[in-house]
């Protein structure tokens, strides 16, 4: 079976890349397996900052600093600058020696041991420029919830540098394969730490977050056909939502999180429809002869795009949400499937295929050329961070499938591996945990 090939059961039918090959024992890793981070390229216009060695930080779970170097650098927004030691929020901050150093911004702080259990985490940022503390923080974190206090510092520091909200606190699901087995993972946005949310011997494919962040919708082959699945992330607690005659696939949440689109082929041809979150009987709301599938919601709810084949080859369109006329919206190329829409609902991005290599475009939704943003050619599944700054994706490296990140630009890259599995079918998930 080849790689350009999906399991007969995994909809949408026409090719695409496949999970393949037997994977090493070390399939059965624990959920907070450790990734490694890898970031390559340059950006323009970055902010020189620096972020000391939290004092006592090695007495904590995690390294603090560590991780909120990496989370700002994995944003292609700042340029990290050697701090040489380490200070804290009561150390005394000689600006110009700062400056010299080229630094535009410094972030220092400590860690210490409660006798509840708990650290405390406090930070302080310096703005160089200005010569002012922009802000200080201190909480109390538990020894499990330290990686969130790590990404929670970098989001401040990112907020108060450039003014937009960051992400590093939120979460991405995505599935992996090993030992022939399935895994639906939620995680911290670098891709460590976190939870199996299912595991499975059959096929998982498409999770997607609910608006609130407190739910996936994901399909599952464990009944040896594709049914769509709702869970609680806190509890686990799962129902299933559709599982009509035939496939259903593809879910899709409305940004009300009342409803979601699907995929299913109960009248023979794959077509679009919406159901309730609650269940129920669904709604047809496309008409073709066409496969149509693989649907999104604008984030204002008023339109879907998606990807039918009406016209000879999967290419995206976009009609009204309760359904009517859609209109083509990919024309480069002869091959463009897994639309995302930002949450700015200003860019898509989606797979095209350019002879046999599979590449991330991204393309202004008023107007402009596409535009390809990934070097690789066996790319899949685009999802977009929450503030729109970023793309995580899946591509092939190292014969494994692995998690990366991009800007919009595709100047920095970020490569999140692990060992023993491919990952796969990535999705970014909502500000809010």
């Amino acid at each position: 079976m080849t790689r350009s090939t999906r399991p007969a059961l995994t909809p949408p039918p026409w090719p695409r890349r496949r999970f393949i090959g037997a994977l090493a024992a070390a399939a059965a890793a624990p959920a907070a397996a450790q990734f490694r981070v890898e970031i390559t390229g340059i950006g323009g216009n970055q902010i020189p900052v620096a972020i000391a060695t939290f004092r006592d930080e090695a007495s904590a779970p995690v390294p603090v600093a560590a991780i909120v170097r990496a989370d700002l650098q994995r944003s292609g927004l700042f340029r990290i600058v050697d701090a040489g030691g380490s200070f804290d929020e009561n150390s005394r901050i000689t600006v110009a020696e700062w400056r010299g150093r080229g630094a535009d911004a410094l972030a220092v702080g400590s860690v210490s041991r409660l006798a509840d259990g708990r650290y405390d985490v406090r930070f302080k940022l310096w703005d160089l420029v200005k010569g002012e503390e922009l802000v200080g923080q201190s909480h109390a974190a538990l020894p499990a919830d330290m990686r969130l206090a790590a990404h929670r510092i970098a989001d401040s520091i990112y907020q108060n540098l450039t003014g937009e909200r960051g992400v590093f606190s939120t979460r991405i699901a995505y599935v992996t394969r090993a030992g022939g087995r399935y895994s639906l993972h939620v995680t911290d946005a670098d891709g460590e730490g976190g939870q199996i949310a299912l595991a499975s011997p059959d096929p998982i494919i498409s999770p997607a977050w609910a608006p609130n962040g407190k739910e996936l919708a994901y399909v599952s082959f464990e009944s040896q056909k594709a049914v769509v699945w709702l869970q609680d992330v806190l509890s686990g607690q799962r129902r299933m939502l559709a599982n009509f005659r035939g496939s259903n696939s593809a879910p899709a949440w409305s940004p009300d999180g009342r409803e979601l689109a699907l995929t299913l082929s109960r009248d023979a041809v794959a077509q679009l429809y919406l159901i309730s979150r609650d269940g129920g009987t669904p709604r047809r709301i496309t008409n073709s002869q066409a496969i149509d599938t693989e649907p999104v919601f604008t984030p204002d709810g008023r339109q879907i795009y998606f990807v039918s084949d009406r016209g000879g080859g999967p290419q995206i369109y976009r009609m009204p949400a309760d359904g009517g006329s859609a209109e083509r919206v990919s024309f480069s190329g002869s091959y463009n499937i897994s639309p995302a829409i930002s949450p700015d609902a200003r860019t898509l991005a989606y797979i095209t295929r350019q002879g046999s290599a599979f590449k991330v475009m991204v393309q202004e939704l008023s107007g402009g050329t596409p535009i390809a943003i990934t070097d690789t050619n066996d790319d899949e599944s685009p999802s977009f961070a929450p503030n729109g700054r970023l793309l995580v994706y899946t591509s092939r490296a190292g014969g494994r499938d692995v998690l990366m990140t991009t800007t919009l630009d595709g100047k920095i890259k970020s490569r999140l591996l692990t060992t023993g599995a491919d990952m796969r079918e990535p999705a970014w998930g909502p500000f809010g945990r």
